[in-house]
């Protein structure tokens, strides 16, 4: 998992933090996800998807050391295109 600024601008800013974080969830934490997670809740919510159409990268927003604050938002085939949409955000 890293952290990012959805903002790049805001990084030289000496009190900003980080308001994103991108990560990777592979097919398996989709199979074995708890009933009260949201990979499981994706399961569910899109009948279409199955565990590896919903494998790759994922972002959302929060505060280092605090909870998201918003669903994860993805999946997306790269790193760099997660990144790209996080900083995307209005």
């Amino acid at each position: 998992m890293s952290q990012l600024y959805s903002d790049p601008t805001r990084e030289s800013e000496p009190y900003a933090l980080p308001d994103a974080e991108v990560f990777y969830m592979p097919a398996s934490e989709f199979i074995n996800a708890d009933e009260s997670t949201w990979m499981h809740e994706r399961m569910v919510d899109d009948t279409d998807a199955d565990a590896n159409s919903l494998a790759g990268w994922y972002y959302w927003t929060c505060m280092p050391g605090c909870l998201p604050d918003s669903d994860a938002i993805g999946p997306f085939k790269t790193e760099a295109d997660a990144i790209e949409d996080a900083r995307n955000i209005d």
